[in-house]
């Protein structure tokens, strides 16, 4: 103790002390200081060649697939760029094919490199190489590392497409060279992909190559006129513009759009109409956008495309899953299209899945939705249940899936269910078995026939546009864009203004649930010679919701479309309509599989515009509104008539 006393004194009493300070010892220095007056480094010789081996063996031992670019040739001398990912080992394995115009380096670099599929592919993408399948990307026809020409959704051979190819001879050439060869394939392919890529999928059933054993369809485009990505029932999906452009721009899709404005609603409205803004931004220069803009109507350009034709037109061989979303806020109409189309010459071989999703998220989590939540993980439930034993089946020879016609989620109790048929409200006879829902006096809505005949109005604006949801409406694909989630919005906003009405039932006393699409009798009339009509079907929740306050009073759309007024009798050839003549227009809405619960209340809100998302109608029959002028741009007084042979709505109850 004694000891260490004295060590810390003398230790204090020498920081303190100068003296004591300088009569520590001193390291000795050597004359002329520590930098000598010459120094010669030992430097290596360059070595012959340079830094860069002729061959470099990465570390890669521990990698649980193995990534191998190929260039594949096409009937008519094009090659086409694809990347295999394929499971570590000898195989054999069979081979998923994605063919895409989105790149094929893109789809197997998504995240940071690493030793896992998750590290380089999406998550469906890894689930597959995990479970013991090749992951096939390949560049269609003209986009990224493939050669030839790009066609924006590539008609079949004839007179849309007078070459020798596309996108079902492209998939057959493709599937010959994949089994011959990939030394580690088993011989079977399947393909699969959503929206575009979905497309792609479904052309792959036109003439199909022996070796397809399995198509699995996701979201896929389908027709772009009726109810997908261009136009819905004749009005122009605007917001797609930065999309065309993008993807035809260049090659590469290299080209960035920009907005001038952070809200799009002040960037149409400056250029006014869509063909304005297309000429502003030197989409002129672009095939595609040409096209689209001279084929507003549904004439032979777009019936000529539909898939949903094209594969009803033929017996399906091929084994198909088809996917679909009920919230799909890009390719809403497809899947369910394809399926009642196809069903009927399928052989057994065709399966529908309806899901709770928004455009593809059943590939990845999807446990919720906007402010719903399904209390587990929907996407996951799909792929482990329905997907893999799909797959597993016609690909690997497992046993028998015993996956229903159709599985579809059920809204409300949220529960997978097994059913027989679909629209399972109305398997046979539809829309017979429609169940209308009035609109009736007082804003009033009810399933007892009104017994007198009532009139609402409002007055329709152009240059005061309703939304299609609450500004700022920020740009799809840009940063901070909820865009995939556009559908489960709040529509109080819209409730608010004058130029929506409103028509609501009292609160439900017992559950109703629908199962299908339900279908859209609108009498109305305009001042106009032409219109818009937007019916939303939607789902209002008790003013107090215990379950989860901020949901009290919201109103959930269900299912909501639009239709352009001058195609209501000819798709293809459109005619102004009689002014302030009742017209009766009949569209169906998009399929949903929902249970109203008790408490909660049915809304019908109907417009004349839903704007950014879609083209405002100048209310004045010209040509093409496309390119409308400013002049032509005017207000109406829009009625909408109730009554014995008033509006209603058909609805798909399943009792």
């Amino acid at each position: 103790m004694n000891l260490r006393k004295f060590a810390f004194v003398a230790a204090a009493l020498a920081l303190a002390s100068p003296v004591l300070a300088e009569s520590r010892v001193q390291p000795a220095v050597e004359p002329g200081g520590d930098i000598p007056k010459t120094f010669h480094p030992t430097v290596p010789p360059i070595p012959k060649g340079g830094d860069i081996p002729q061959r470099f063996t990465a570390p890669r031992s521990e990698f649980q697939y193995v990534r191998r670019e190929v260039t594949i040739p096409m009937r008519d001398g094009t090659r086409l760029y694809a990347v295999l990912v394929l499971p570590r080992g000898r195989g054999p394995f069979p081979i998923m094919l994605d063919r895409t115009p989105y790149s094929a380096d893109k789809a197997t670099s998504r995240g940071t490199f690493g030793p896992l599929p998750e590290n380089i592919l999406s998550p469906l993408a890894a689930e597959l190489v995990r479970s013991g399948y090749i992951v096939a990307y390949e560049d269609v026809r003209g986009k990224y590392k493939s050669g030839g020409d790009y066609v924006m959704n590539r008609p079949l051979k004839g007179p849309l497409n007078p070459t020798s190819v596309d996108h079902s001879t492209d998939t057959w050439d493709t599937i010959d060279w994949l089994v011959k060869n990939v030394p580690e394939s088993n011989g079977r392919v399947g393909t699969f992909g959503t929206s575009y890529d979905g497309f792609t999928t479904l052309m792959s059933l036109v003439n199909p190559h022996p070796a397809l054993k399995a198509s699995v369809p996701m979201n896929p485009m389908v027709d772009v006129w009726k109810g997908d990505d261009w136009f819905h029932n004749g009005a122009f999906r605007q917001e797609m513009i930065s999309y065309v452009y993008g993807q035809t721009a260049t090659k590469s899709s290299s080209e960035d759009w920009f907005s001038n404005a952070y809200d799009d609603y002040d960037t149409y409205m400056r250029y006014g109409s869509a063909g304005a803004y297309g000429q502003a931004m030197g989409m002129e220069q672009l095939p595609f956008w040409l096209r689209l803009t001279e084929h507003p109507a549904y004439d032979e350009y777009w019936q000529d495309q539909a898939v949903d034709k094209i594969l009803g037109s033929r017996p399906l061989t091929v084994p198909t899953l088809l996917v679909g979303g009920e919230w799909d806020q890009e390719d809403i109409y497809c899947a369910p299209a394809v399926f009642l189309d196809a069903k009927g010459s399928d052989n057994g071989n065709l399966h529908f899945v309806l899901g709770p999703w928004y455009h593809g998220e059943e590939n990845g989590a999807a446990s919720t939705l906007g402010p719903l939540d399904w209390g587990s993980d929907t996407g996951k439930w799909f792929r482990q249940n329905i997907l893999f034993p799909f797959l597993d089946e016609h690909l690997k020879g497992g046993p028998p899936a015993n996956i229903a016609r159709v599985t579809a989620f059920e809204v409300g109790p949220n529960q997978w269910q097994r059913l027989p048929d679909w629209p399972a409200a109305c398997v046979s006879g539809c829309p017979a078995k429609l169940t209308p829902l009035f609109l009736r006096p007082g804003r009033e809505l009810g399933f007892d026939t009104p017994a007198v005949q009532s009139v609402d109005s409002y007055v329709s604006d152009a240059a005061k546009p309703v939304t299609y949801r609450q500004r700022p409406n920020i740009a799809p694909y840009s940063s901070g864009s909820s865009w995939r989630t556009w559908l489960e919005d709040d529509q109080r906003f819209a409730e608010a203004r004058p130029d929506v009405l409103t028509y609501e039932t009292t609160p439900l006393q017992a559950p109703l649930s629908l199962k299908g699409a339900p279908l859209v009798h609108l009498v109305a009339s305009t001042s106009g010679t032409d219109s818009d009509w937007v019916v939303k079907l939607i789902d209002v929740y008790p003013a107090q919701y215990p379950q989860k306050a901020d949901m009290g009073g919201y109103e959930l759309g269900i299912a909501m479309d639009v239709m352009r007024g001058r195609y209501h009798a000819d798709p293809a050839n459109p005619q102004p309509l009689p002014p302030n003549q009742p017209v009766t227009y009949t569209f169906a809405l998009p399929n949903v599989d929902y249970v109203v619960e008790p408490g909660h209340r049915l809304m019908v809100q109907i417009q004349s515009s839903w704007f950014p998302l879609y083209d405002r109608n100048p209310q004045t029959f010209v040509p093409n509104i496309m390119f409308a002028k400013p002049s032509d741009y005017r207000p109406a007084t829009q009625k909408v008539f109730s009554g014995p042979a008033g509006t209603w709505i058909g609805l798909p109850v399943v009792r």
